[in-house]
C-alpha cells in the first residue's frame, strides 16, 4: 500500500527509491550519512538504517533524526553470521523489495545533493542498465588516505573510459530493482546479496550483469567516504577484498563476466614476479661484483616513471601540493605497489592454502577487529 501511495504521488507514476545504511559501530559518521540523505534534491522514499551488531551510539544517533523525517526507518539487528549480506538483505525483504531503484550506501559515506535525483534519471533512462557505482572519494591529509585516494582516482578514470565495471562499489551505489528481484527469484537466496562470498558487491555485480544488464560509474555522482587510515585497517580490508575477489573467480571461472577480473590478477601477479626478479638481479650483481651505473637505466627510466606518475595525479580529485609530490617521487608510489603487490601474493597463497586444508578465515570479523583496535588506540 504504502509503495502505491509513493508511485501515485500527485497522480504522476513516479520510481521508488529505497535507501540502505547497513551500519557496524559508525556513530562517529552516521550522522553526516543520514544528513547528507535528507539533503538530497530527490530524498529517497524510504531511508532505511541497519545497525548491526553495535557496541556504540551508531542506532542511537539514527533514531534522533527519526523526528526529521518519516521516510527515516532504523532497523537494528544484532550481531549477524553473514555479516554485511545478511543486513542487506533482512532490510531488503522488510522494505525494499518492490523499490525500483536500491541504494547501498556505507555508515561512513557522504553523498552530494545531486546523487539520488542524478542516479533515478540514470536507470530511467535505460533498462539495461542494472546498476550505478559512485566515484568514490577519501579526504583528508593522511598518508594512506592519500594513497587511497589517487587509487580510487585511477579505478573511477578507467572504468569511466570503459563505460562499465565490474563492481558496484558497496560505498554507494544505485541497483536497478527489477534486477535484485530477479535474482532473488532465480536462486534460492534469503536476498540478492550472497552469504558465500566475502566481497558481496562484486558478487552481486556479477549476478546482476549474468541477467543481461550491465553497471557502470555514474560520470556525475561521488561518494565521499571514510578511508583506512593505518596500515593495519588497510591491510586488513583489502585482504579481505582480494581473498573474496580470488574465492568469487575460482569459483565462476573464466567467462565474459570473469575475464577482466582475470586479467587484472595476472596483471597484478606479473608485476610482483617482475619486482621480485628486478631486486633479486640487483642483490646478485652487486654480491658477485658486476654491477654497472647505467645512465639509461638509473637516470631516465626513473625520470620517465616520474614525469607519468605526476601527470597522473591530475585525475585526483582535491588533489593538493602533496598528492603531487607524492606522484612525481617515484620511491613513495614504488614502496605502495610493493605493497599492494604483497597482499595479492598473501592472498593468493590463503586462498590456494585453504582449497588444500580445507580452512577458510573470516575476513570480515578480521577487518571488524582491526577496526575496533584502531579506533580504541585513538580513543
Amino acid at each position: 500500500m504504502f509503495i502505491d501511495i509513493i508511485r501515485l504521488r500527485e497522480g504522476l507514476l513516479v520510481a521508488v527509491v529505497v535507501a540502505l545504511i547497513p551500519a557496524y559501530n559508525e556513530e562517529g559518521s552516521i550522522g553526516a550519512t543520514i544528513e547528507a540523505l535528507l539533503a538530497q534534491t530527490r530524498v529517497p522514499d524510504r531511508i532505511v538504517v541497519i545497525p548491526n551488531g553495535c557496541t556504540d551510539k551508531t542506532a542511537e544517533i539514527a533514531r534522533s533524526y527519526q523526528e526529521q523525517s518519516d521516510a527515516l526507518i532504523v532497523f537494528e539487528l544484532s550481531k549477524l553470521e553473514h555479516k554485511k549480506s545478511e543486513a542487506l538483505n533482512r532490510a531488503w525483504n522488510a522494505y525494499g523489495r518492490d523499490a525500483d531503484v536500491i541504494l547501498s550506501i556505507d555508515g561512513d559515506t557522504c553523498l552530494p545533493d545531486n546523487a539520488v535525483a542524478d542516479w533515478e534519471k540514470e536507470l530511467a533512462s535505460d533498462s539495461k542498465l542494472g546498476g550505478s557505482s559512485s566515484k568514490a572519494t577519501m579526504l583528508g591529509p593522511n598518508f594512506w588516505t592519500r594513497m587511497q585516494r589517487s587509487e580510487f582516482a585511477m579505478w573511477n578514470d578507467h572504468a569511466l573510459r570503459r563505460g562499465w565495471t565490474t563492481v558496484l562499489v558497496g560505498t554507494g551505489c544505485a541497483i536497478n530493482g527489477k534486477a535484485l528481484r530477479s535474482i532473488v527469484d532465480e536462486t534460492s537466496r534469503e536476498g540478492p546479496w550472497s552469504y558465500d562470498s566475502q566481497v558481496e558487491d562484486f558478487e552481486l555485480t556479477c549476478q546482476i550483469r549474468k541477467r543481461g544488464y550491465y553497471c557502470h560509474v555514474s560520470p556525475t555522482v561521488r561518494a565521499y567516504t571514510d578511508s583506512m587510515k593505518s596500515f593495519s585497517t588497510l591491510w586488513n580490508q583489502r585482504m579481505k577484498w582480494q581473498v573474496g575477489t580470488i574465492e568469487d573467480l575460482l569459483k565462476m571461472g573464466l567467462n565474459r563476466l570473469t575475464l577482466l577480473d582475470w586479467w587484472q590478477q595476472c596483471v597484478a601477479l606479473s608485476m610482483t614476479l617482475v619486482r621480485l626478479l628486478w631486486f633479486t638481479l640487483i642483490v646478485l650483481q652487486i654480491a658477485l661484483g658486476l654491477f654497472q651505473f647505467n645512465a639509461i637505466w638509473w637516470v631516465v627510466v626513473p625520470v620517465l616513471f616520474s614525469i607519468g606518475g605526476g601527470i597522473m595525479t591530475n585525475r585526483i580529485p582535491f588533489r593538493d601540493k602533496w598528492d603531487i609530490l607524492i606522484g612525481y617521487t617515484v620511491i613513495i608510489s614504488e614502496f605502495f605497489s610493493m605493497i599492494r603487490s604483497a597482499w595479492f601474493v598473501a592472498a593468493w597463497i590463503e586462498v590456494l592454502w585453504g582449497k588444500l586444508t580445507g580452512s577458510r578465515k573470516d575476513r570480515w570479523e578480521i577487518q571488524y577487529s582491526a577496526e575496533d583496535r584502531a579506533a580504541a588506540v585513538s580513543a
